[in-house]
């Protein structure tokens, strides 16, 4: 399940600094990225989700905790 997050994360967050960390079915995911500048927090998450979604729906992953920071940080 971890490279499969990651690999999605990957390709959806090009040059971005991605943590995944599995714990049975539930996920903690971190991702520092230029992409979110300028984006509210909850923009921040629905971008992530968007990658995740049809896991979270089939019940694969049960509960996703998301950390989407800008490299400065915010």
């Amino acid at each position: 399940m971890e490279s499969e997050l990651r690999k999605r994360l990957e390709i959806e967050f090009t040059s971005a600094e991605i943590t995944v960390e599995i714990d049975g079915n539930r996920a903690a995911i971190r991702i520092i990225a230029d992409v979110f500048e300028g984006l509210t927090p909850v923009k921040r998450q629905q971008k992530v989700y968007g990658c995740i979604a049809d896991l979270i729906e089939s019940g694969a992953l049960h509960a996703v905790t998301i950390k989407a920071l800008t490299p400065h940080g915010l």
